[in-house]
């Protein structure tokens, strides 16, 4: 990877230096509860090294979707609580953005210290499409670690954006790559460049038109491309078959159809599913043939033969690729699929395999399960960043580093 990383950055010295960096701390909230801290452990690493090494470390992050304004509910408070938990060292949080509160706090900042600043996405600047508006937010944001400051990128989760704080910082300070970005553009590169066969692809979630360019992209690449959750239903319904109340988008059946004929020999969808007679954690439910799902109920994840085949398909894989749950594996009894199809990953691991969980409601599915994180060769923080890389679509967080 043709960019400096945060070695190159702290070999150079950063004590009392300010070093802005931009991380992915967007976990999932109950409340004020994370329920999963992944994205935040994973994230402790490069900000650790950097106020380790005496820097005055300024933090950027999202949580959410805000509308381009403050809201409560998408407070960076219960993160900057956490962070201070996991590296053990006071986390200040900004009250604002770049306002009175982010200033007063960053001048103040002495060696070693760690501020958060509240919820980058506050400011509508953050997202725009108008170049000088992102330019203008970005110029505010380096005024906060000074004229000798850095940026160093750590948000893999939000490389696939163009956005102030992770695409127009760069252009104005110079520039690393976190550890954790670094990692990640090593094992996609490894996905895309050095892939041995054979290749598995298991692709799940809720929709196909998400996972459509991906699709595109690795079927004719890869030697078994498996489909489950939501999207399958309307794989289900290209072949002509009921599919209930399931998950269903209209608009994508005929391009399943079409992928299906192509791409036949590769693709495999479930031969059985496990139904619901609503969507609830105590529903009631029943397994029955992929091609016999009643009038009235949903499919909330895929059978036990689904699972047993898609187990044998990827058990002589060389190279597997995972993302998106099987089935709504957030409910005890339909958590199954999800379960068996990533022990099958894990035993393939085991013998050999390099194996790859992209990101997002999969590394959930990992954690929440108990499966263990070290039995994968690598979980990505960034689901949809690994899945654009994966298309062959330019990063614009990445770009930008190669500048």
């Amino acid at each position: 990877m043709a960019v400096q990383t945060l070695k190159d950055l702290l070999d150079a010295g950063v004590e009392g230096r300010g070093v802005l960096v931009r991380s992915d701390l967007n976990v999932p909230l109950d409340g004020e509860t994370i329920t999963d801290a992944g994205r935040i452990l994973a994230s402790a690493p490069t900000l650790r090294a950097l106020a380790e090494a005496g820097a005055k470390v300024v933090v950027t992050a999202h949580l959410g979707r805000p509308k381009g304004e403050p809201d409560p509910k998408y407070s960076l408070a219960p993160v900057a609580a956490k962070l201070g938990e996991v590296l053990g060292r006071n986390v200040q949080l900004a009250g604002d953005v770049v306002g009175q509160d982010a200033l007063a706090r960053s001048e103040g900042l002495t060696d070693g210290d760690i501020l958060l600043l509240e919820n980058v996405r506050f400011d509508p600047r953050e997202t725009s499409k108008d170049d000088a508006e992102r330019l203008a937010f970005a110029r505010q944001l380096v005024e906060l670690v000074g004229d000798d400051g850095a940026f160093v990128s750590d948000g893999f989760g939000v490389v696939h954006r163009k956005q102030a704080s992770v695409y127009d910082v760069a252009t104005l300070l110079p520039h690393y790559a976190g550890d954790l970005v670094a990692a990640e553009i090593g094992v996609l590169t490894k996905l895309t460049t050095d892939t041995q066969r054979p290749y598995a692809v298991v692709l799940g979630g809720s929709k196909v038109s998400d996972k459509l360019g991906v699709i595109e992209a690795l079927a004719p690449k890869v030697d078994t491309l498996v489909i489950g959750g939501g999207m399958c239903f309307t794989f289900l319904a290209a072949q002509g078959y009921p599919v209930g109340t399931s998950l269903l988008e209209e608009s994508m059946i005929e391009t399943c159809k079409q992928l299906l004929e192509r791409f036949g020999d590769v693709i495999h969808i479930p031969q059985d599913v496990v139904v619901a007679d609503r969507f609830a954690a105590d529903a009631q439910s029943r397994t029955v043939a992929a091609d016999a799902i009643p009038e009235g109920w949903m499919g909330l994840d895929i059978g036990p033969e689904s699972v047993q085949r898609f187990a044998s398909l990827l058990g002589g894989a060389k190279t597997v690729f995972w993302n998106g749950p099987m089935g709504v594996f957030e409910f005890e009894n339909f958590a199954a699929g999800t379960k068996g199809v990533a022990e099958a990953i894990i035993e393939a691991t085991d013998k050999g395999a390099f194996s790859v969980v992209g990101g997002g409601d999969s590394a959930a599915a990992v954690r929440s399960l108990g499966l263990g994180e070290d039995r994968f060769s690598h979980i990505s923080t960034g689901g949809g960043a690994s899945l654009e890389y994966l298309e062959g679509k330019e990063l614009p967080g990445i770009a930008v580093l190669e500048g």
